[in-house]
């Protein structure tokens, strides 16, 4: 199993989360409540937390070919939900 963290700061972590979560359950398993929420994406699952300054996505892949999807899936849609913070993509470690 491999681990993949992201961080984004921003005071608006807790909004941001909600809407992740409410976007991804339209198509995959989410559990979300206060300032945390699980995603079972089909590479992998996510655990996305927030506190009063950042957003932390931190996945948990079947293997290294789904890196780059895992960061992409999550910079593409806080792009566009994050756009008036001019969002480019996440701090991946």
């Amino acid at each position: 199993m491999l681990h993949l963290t992201g961080s984004f700061e921003t005071p608006n972590a807790s909004k941001y989360l909600g809407q992740l979560c409410k976007h991804f359950a339209h198509k995959i398993e989410v559990t979300h409540r206060d300032s945390e929420g699980t995603c079972v994406f089909p590479m992998g699952n996510a655990t996305l937390k927030a506190d009063d300054n950042r957003l932390t996505v931190e996945f948990a892949l079947d293997n290294q070919d789904h890196i780059e999807m895992a960061k992409s899936v999550i910079d593409s849609h806080l792009e566009r939900f994050a756009f008036r913070e001019d969002f480019k993509h996440m701090n991946w470690e």
